[in-house]
């Protein structure tokens, strides 16, 4: 059966086959950790949902739903959220899941060695009201909290202690890294980094079954033509992504078909915007605002789009799609092209013939080193000498912590779906809980004054307006150059059921081995 789907999400029936099943799927990508507090990427927290869970989750429609917790509630005068655990959940190994178990992954996801600790700027402390029932204070109303801890997981407070692992370890090892004890419906039965992952049914999971797996499997494959290879044999039920040139051979094949969306990631240009020198030692061009205007001039995005993404992804101009909550139309339109406005600017600031690096990850979006080669070529032909740099994922988050870049290609999707995330880890001044993915080190004191009043204020249009003023400020200031929206392209054989989100988590327990489709 040969079809081109184009929604986003695939309604699916709960009926399950009366034969379970090994499922076995690809990405290019190896989740680097199985500690969910280590690192804040898409690769990691979405493999981890399968296997910890928190609070709350989203559900096939990214609304948010119920899971370690019931319900929820503000505190009075807007001091907080009151949350009401699920009683009678167990950690895979057995252990009780209580209060004590979230005020000690608040301490944990909040604490300076974590990659997830700007979920928590708002917070000013957590309180065990009783064994299930916990408040989460804040210094001022938060109305969106509940959707910026979506991807905030559980662990077991005992089980993080007796194996010396109560503080994450973002760019090292310890016992939380290779291992994992949370309560989702899936349990790790092994781990080869970068080779293969094994998952196995929880039994004990408190949550409705709606899939017929007995294994999963995961495989990292890098190479595209390998993936699709193992998927069109047989070997493979799914690849994320399908390469863009291979989508019409995909879908034509027998067996298999494409599962084709819009992700809610935007692929943008970052800048070294507080260094005092490049990488090779000479002047940092990109702290001249004018040169960073002029890649936006220079980099032609509808021919990277057509010729690259195969007409499959969509310009943007902000840090986030129109699709999501708080995008500002006042501030739609992108840069045009034009390469002698961009000379003009380069001369202008007198950064003609300069030589510099572009860091470009080769394994963790689409296409991502061949559009930061084209970037390089359309760079060069306004007088930029960029030198590529690319690097498998693994390696590449470290450098970029590490400082060691000119100019560097990014991807966003807002754990919120709201334009105030991106501000949040992106735009703010990098600090202990703020900024924390701020690698430029770009810093504007109305930014920082706007956040918390964006993440407080309840009256839509009030928001908005500041959420329009904080977008032009980005915009004027060139933070960074965003390109287009990410397409998802899924290889899928015939025969599974599943759920594509927005967000491009994989969630297990959505599958079904043996449907008629």
């Amino acid at each position: 059966m040969n079809r081109l789907l184009t929604a986003s999400v695939i309604a699916l029936a709960t009926a399950l086959p009366a034969q379970a099943e090994t499922f076995r799927w690809a990405a290019t990508t190896d989740p680097q950790t199985m500690d969910p507090h280590a690192v804040s990427s898409a690769p990691v927290l979405g493999f981890l949902n399968n296997v910890y869970e928190g609070l709350v989750r989203r559900g096939r429609d990214m609304a948010i739903e119920g899971a370690l917790a019931e319900s929820w509630e503000p505190l009075p005068d807007g001091a907080g959220w009151r949350f009401n655990l699920r009683e009678g959940v167990t950690f895979h190994d057995g252990a009780a899941f209580t209060a004590e178990d979230v005020l000690f992954s608040y301490e944990r996801a909040s604490s300076e060695d974590s990659d997830v600790a700007s979920w928590f700027a708002p917070v000013s402390g957590v309180e065990v009201v009783d064994e299930f029932t916990i408040d989460i204070l804040t210094a001022t109303p938060q109305p969106i909290f509940p959707d910026s801890i979506a991807n905030w997981m559980i662990m077991d407070s005992g089980w993080a202690e007796a194996n010396a692992a109560e503080r994450p370890a973002r760019d090292a090892e310890n016992y939380a890294t290779r291992n994992v004890n949370g309560t989702g419906a899936f349990m790790l039965q092994s781990r080869q980094p970068d080779l293969e992952t094994v998952l196995v049914p929880f039994d004990g999971w408190w949550g409705e079954v709606e899939h017929n797996i007995t294994e999963a499997i995961f495989t990292p494959i890098q190479n595209s033509a390998t993936a699709v290879a193992a998927l069109l044999s047989g070997d493979i039920d799914l690849i994320d992504p399908v390469p863009v040139q291979d989508a019409a051979r995909v879908n034509e094949a027998e067996g298999v078909y494409v599962l084709d969306g819009i992700e809610a990631r935007v692929i943008m240009l970052g800048y070294a915007h507080d260094h005092e020198t490049l990488q090779n030692g000479g002047d940092n061009i990109f702290a001249d605002v004018r040169v960073r205007r002029a890649v936006g001039h220079a980099v032609n995005v509808p021919a990277i789009l057509q010729t690259i993404m195969g007409g499959t992804a969509e310009e943007e101009s902000q840090l986030v799609s129109p699709a999501m909550r708080g995008y500002s139309q006042a501030n739609a339109a992108r840069p045009e092209y034009n390469p002698d406005l961009a000379r003009q600017l380069i001369a202008e600031a007198g950064a003609e013939g300069a030589n510099f690096n572009l860091s470009c990850p080769n394994d963790r979006y689409l296409n991502d080193e061949s559009v930061c080669q084209a970037v390089v070529g359309m760079l060069a032909q306004v007088g930029l000498n960029a030198t590529l740099d690319a690097m498998p994922v693994s390696n590449y988050w470290p450098e970029l912590r590490a400082d060691n870049f000119d100019m560097y290609l990014l991807g966003w999707s807002p754990g919120t779906f709201d334009a105030e995330h991106p501000i949040r880890f992106l735009v703010h001044t990098n600090g202990e809980r703020l900024g924390t993915w701020n690698f430029g080190g770009y810093s504007n004191p109305r930014i920082d004054e706007l956040l918390p009043m964006i993440q407080s204020e309840i009256d839509d249009d009030t928001r908005q307006a500041m959420l329009d003023e904080a977008a032009a400020i980005i915009q004027e200031d060139v933070v960074y150059t965003p390109l287009y929206v990410q397409p998802l392209l899924w290889g899928v054989r015939n025969g599974i059921e599943l759920t594509q989100r927005p967000d491009n988590f994989f969630i297990l327990r959505w599958v079904t081995v043996g449907a008629e489709n």
